[in-house]
């Protein structure tokens, strides 16, 4: 299988292009580099260094004869979206836009599109986990951008017959992140300690994530790219809630010293309870994670605390 993966040099996909090149498949990332970086890629991956909201990207696609594209590129942060809400649109919007008619007008099989859990907005403790057929209420403009995207996609399927299959993902986390996207609050915090730095946590600290490890992401993107089950969409998570407490308390045990939080005030746009289930993708698409919370973020701090002693 070939496969274009757009935003391939980014944290989520680089982890995915490891993955493909070691399963034997022809991965080519693309990427702007506008927070990606060519050095995350694995020597041997073929890189295209370009914009989705390239007019040349049509032909780009035309040119790969690729079997599917892997769409990852886009804005990600729920502060930048409240900030600038054009920018926002015009990255997760328009550029999904500009990957579905390359994808259409080349013959491309089908496009996995990377949503969010942000689409959801807040959902009442007692409903969650949250499940794929829950109202849509994002509380930012990133999650509004996502569903709008989402619909895109529904559309392109009910009017061209493209395929495609629609990802949600937790709060993403791992080596490579930098501070932004949902999960980039464990980022944040294992490079501050890492560096020796204090940390901050913004609101009371009981707000909960569901933080999933991002080489299980890229394993739930390769069983969506085979899973007969197209045209859905699917909660990658690990139908668990860590409040952000937690989370220090367990970084506190993997370091070996107690770290203090400070607080701050709550920031507007944050979805205070998070967890989504994980049911669907389990039956659909054979995926489950793998890496338990703390494993994932021992792996997570170490990378950091190696990069903070360069």
């Amino acid at each position: 299988m070939k496969i274009l993966v757009t935003g391939g040099a980014g944290f989520i996909g680089s982890h995915l292009m490891e993955r493909l090149l070691a399963a034997g498949d022809k991965a080519v990332a693309l990427d702007n580099l506008s927070t990606g970086r060519r050095e995350n890629l694995p020597a041997e991956a073929e890189f295209i260094e370009m914009d989705v909201l390239d007019e040349k990207l049509a032909g780009v696609v035309a040119a790969g004869r690729f079997d599917a594209i892997v769409h990852l590129a886009g804005q990600t942060m729920v502060s930048t979206s409240i900030e600038d809400p054009a920018l926002d649109a015009g990255q997760n919007i328009l550029g999904t836009i500009r990957v579905l008619e390359a994808a259409r007008q080349s013959g491309v099989d089908r496009v996995i599109f990377a949503s969010t859990a942000a689409s959801y907005g807040n959902v009442p403790e007692g409903d969650l986990p949250i499940k794929e057929t829950r109202r849509r209420a994002p509380m930012s403009f990133y999650g509004l951008s996502k569903v709008t995207a989402e619909q895109y996609l529904d559309l392109y399927h009910q009017v061209y017959g493209l395929d495609s299959v629609t990802l949600r993902f937790a709060n993403v986390y791992g080596e490579r992140q930098g501070d932004g996207g949902e999960g980039g609050v464990i980022s944040i915090f294992a490079r501050a300690v890492a560096r020796g730095e204090d940390i901050t946590i913004f609101g009371d600290g009981e707000q909960t994530r569901d933080f999933v490890y991002a080489g299980d992401i890229a394993e739930g993107i390769r069983a969506a790219l085979t899973t007969k089950e197209v045209n859905a969409a699917y909660n990658l998570s690990t139908q668990t809630q860590t409040s952000l407490r937690e989370l220090v308390n367990i970084l506190s045990n993997i370091v070996g010293r107690r770290i203090i939080p400070k607080y701050g005030p709550e920031r507007p746009g944050d979805i205070y309870k998070s967890m989504l289930s994980n049911g669907r993708a389990r039956r659909g698409l054979g995926w489950k994670p793998a890496v338990p919370l703390e494993e994932g973020l021992r792996r997570t701090y170490e990378y950091f605390r190696k990069a903070a002693a360069l």
